[in-house]
């Protein structure tokens, strides 16, 4: 019999599951695409009831299960924060205490009761070392330095380490409450946007910005060193003993209060948001710097929330010590899911780790060439979820009676990239959704993206979020170095890298360039859709073995129009999960104007459908995220 082990995140944000057999994920999924609740941190009920009957058993044919931190740590780190800060921390302090006397420290208890049957030991990791266990043992490299960065864990903020086989070590960690993501994340919250939701959109909007303010934060928020740790002068921050995270002494720094939500942009926050992603590229590079030379070893490993910010990724792979880099997909709080459970494997039942280098199943490129390994990982792509056979989609539209025709396998791309190249928006749901806050195809939302036109069609009139938002390219791999400055894969769209000069548009001589947000508006590039203000796009390169029909699709459109390269955006709106069901997907479809979706190989246009009945509240939660 296989051993199986369940690991859960829980009770802070991005609550997740993920079921490791013989030391294979097999499937992963966070519990806010079935809940439709928005980085859900409850119990991850519906996520762990999908692992189990992806492999059909029941909790007591687990043999381990893992919790990804440690809740009694993390609450001595609470009540010595609340201490040190007294008086000032009660109103915080009160409004944490009943749901750790409730539930937080009781997990083990907690875990027992909803898994009913389960008889087996119930187990703690750190919340880091799952971190780094999530980015080192389903890297392709036998050997690889790691760094972990996010907000905050039991009382670790960051950490280096090393994975060398089936053993990994933390070597350094830096604690609460100096932390590069709570920094950015501090001002995320000045800037108008929601803590751990918004900091994309603060990376997103740095490039409309000057560095303005580096040299005020650094004279006055924090000091930098040369390991890439940091000493910030809390005078400046309250989330600490607060509910919020800056206080009176960083608005007269930055001459007013924090930007309301929703209210319109100004240069101020343009120039905060790139002054403040400068500060996290520089610090992100001193820490890969000196974990290189810590371990001199060539590869390494990323992951934690600071490893979302695919600008800094970029910038490590570019320019750091290191030849190859890989990034565990679901860097957030939802990936240490993965890293306990295997942690488990590895290190608690001391089970071997095969890597694919250690198999030959993956080739080290040229000292010359610096990237991305292949897909030559243990996350499958990161298709980890749910799927849909063509009986269960045909059921779902006779049963419900939506309008939908079956498409003949070998037609489905040709027939959608047809629909791309005449400017239609398509939403797609095919084989199994993807583990991580990125949409690569199987729930994504796609459009032609040599259309000027098609970026602000799609944020305002069918993601209904802010028209600066940048989208990503999904390209072919054989042809990503033709149309970025990037040889390499780039599998999970966590990686910048800028459109190759050729590709770019020069403006027209004596063209008035406009200012602030009306920049997007000026096409860049031959792919404008794709292309950032500063010419740089989040790049997903696509190969066939792993999506085979969404490469088909894009490989179907680069034949019909000569590019290789196509818009691909999350399946939902502002304020959503991404899709899970088929009734998810067809609910989104409807309340925007996306042109088509497909369901597997089933075609839906919108002109062909019946009114569709909805309430009106999910307007409100999508103009308010």
């Amino acid at each position: 019999m296989p051993t199986r082990i369940l690991g859960i995140s829980a009770y802070y944000h991005d609550s997740a599951a993920c079921l490791v057999e013989d030391g294979e994920i097999v499937a992963a999924a966070q519990e806010e695409r079935f809940s439709r609740k928005k980085h859900d941190a409850s119990f991850p009920t519906n996520a762990v009831a999908y692992c189990l009957r992806y492999r059909g058993i029941s909790p007591a044919q687990l043999d381990l299960v893992g919790y990804y931190e440690k809740p009694l740590v993390k609450f001595s780190r609470l009540v010595e924060t609340y201490i040190a800060c007294a008086p000032s921390g009660f109103r915080s302090y009160l409004a944490a205490l009943p749901v750790w006397l409730t539930d937080k420290l009781w997990i083990r208890d907690d875990i027992r009761r909803r898994l009913e049957g389960y008889g087996g030991e119930i187990l703690f990791g750190d919340h880091h070392e799952s971190h780094a266990a999530s980015a080192f043992y389903p890297s392709p490299f036998e050997n690889a330095a790691i760094v972990t960065i996010d907000g905050v864990g039991e009382w670790a903020t960051s950490s280096i380490g090393i994975g060398r086989g089936r053993q990994l070590a933390l070597l350094r960690e830096l604690k609460f409450p100096h932390s590069l993501g709570l920094l950015y994340s501090a001002f995320t919250y000045f800037t108008g946007f929601r803590v751990n939701s918004g900091e994309y959109k603060v990376m997103g909007l740095a490039p409309y910005g000057e560095p303005r303010y580096v040299r005020l934060i650094k004279e006055h928020l924090l000091d930098i060193r040369q390991d890439g740790s940091l000493w910030m002068n809390m005078d400046y921050f309250t989330y600490a003993s607060e509910l919020t995270m800056t206080g009176a002494a960083l608005e007269r720094l930055f001459g007013g209060p924090p930007r309301r939500p929703e209210s319109p942009l100004t240069q101020r926050e343009m120039d905060l948001a790139r002054s403040i992603q400068e500060i996290t590229e520089e610090v992100m590079l001193k820490m890969a710097a000196y974990a290189h030379r810590e371990t001199g070893l060539r590869d390494l490993c990323l992951a934690g929330g600071v490893a979302l910010n695919c600008v800094g990724n970029g910038r490590i792979l570019r320019e750091s010590p290191f030849e190859q880099l890989w990034i565990q997909p679901a860097a957030g709080d939802a990936g240490g899911s993965v890293g306990v459970a295997l942690a488990l494997w590895h290190r608690y039942m001391d089970k071997p780790r095969t890597s694919a280098e250690a198999a030959g199943a993956w080739e080290r490129p040229s000292a010359a060439v610096r990237g991305v390994p292949k897909y030559a990982d243990g996350m499958s792509g990161a298709y980890l979820g749910p799927e849909y056979s063509e009986k269960e989609i045909a059921e779902f539209l006779r049963t419900t009676g939506y309008r939908g025709r079956r498409l003949a396998p070998s037609d489905v791309a040709a027939h959608v990239a047809g629909r791309l190249a005449a400017e239609q928006v398509v939403g797609i749901v095919i084989g199994r959704m993807e583990f991580g806050p990125r949409a690569l195809g199987a729930r994504s939302i796609i459009g032609d993206a040599r259309s000027p036109r098609m970026q602000s069609v799609m944020n305002l009139k069918i993601k209904f979020r802010e028209s600066f938002r940048p989208f990503a390219p999904a390209v072919l791999r054989e042809n990503v170095h033709d149309w970025f400055e990037i040889d390499g894969d780039s599998p999970y769209m966590l990686l910048v890298a800028d459109v190759q000069p050729d590709k770019r548009v020069a403006p027209p001589p004596g063209a008035v360039a406009p200012g602030g947000l009306a920049r997007v508006n000026v096409p860049r590039s031959t792919i404008p859709a794709v292309t950032h203000i500063d010419f740089s796009a989040r790049i997903q390169t696509v190969r066939r073995a792993l999506n085979p029909l969404f490469y088909d699709i894009i490989d179907a459109f680069h034949r019909r129009t000569g590019c290789p390269v196509i818009v691909n955006t999350s399946f939902n709106i502002r304020g959503e999960p991404i899709v899970c069901s088929l009734e998810d997907a067809y609910r989104c479809f409807m309340r925007t104007n996306m042109d088509a979706l497909l369901l597997g190989n089933f075609i839906l246009d919108k002109h062909e459908q019946a009114p569709f009945e909805d309430d009106e509240a999910w307007k409100a939660l999508a103009h308010a995220d």
